[in-house]
């Protein structure tokens, strides 16, 4: 695989991380470490667009009566959520 070497400007706090991946021996490198990074953000982006197009086929989200109407058929309990104090 051909690689082109590039400059980033990243957050001390992210340089660290790669840093102590590659330390623990989960990362052979911090470019690795990068370069790993990239490749699931992009996984990411392509799976959220093809939910976009599967949304867009399909009429879109659920309403939500067709969600309570599906948690009821799953039998799945719905999560109360907390009023913000």
């Amino acid at each position: 695989m051909t690689k082109h070497k590039i400059a980033v400007t990243l957050p001390p706090s992210l340089v660290a991380r790669a840093r102590r991946a590659v330390r623990a021996g989960r990362a052979d490198s911090v470019s690795a470490y990068v370069a790993a990074a990239l490749e699931e953000k992009a996984k990411l982006d392509e799976l959220a667009e093809l939910l976009a197009e599967m949304l867009a086929e399909t009429g879109g989200p659920l309403s939500a009566r067709e969600r309570r109407v599906a948690d009821e058929a799953l039998g799945v309990a719905r999560r109360r959520r907390r009023s913000a104090a």
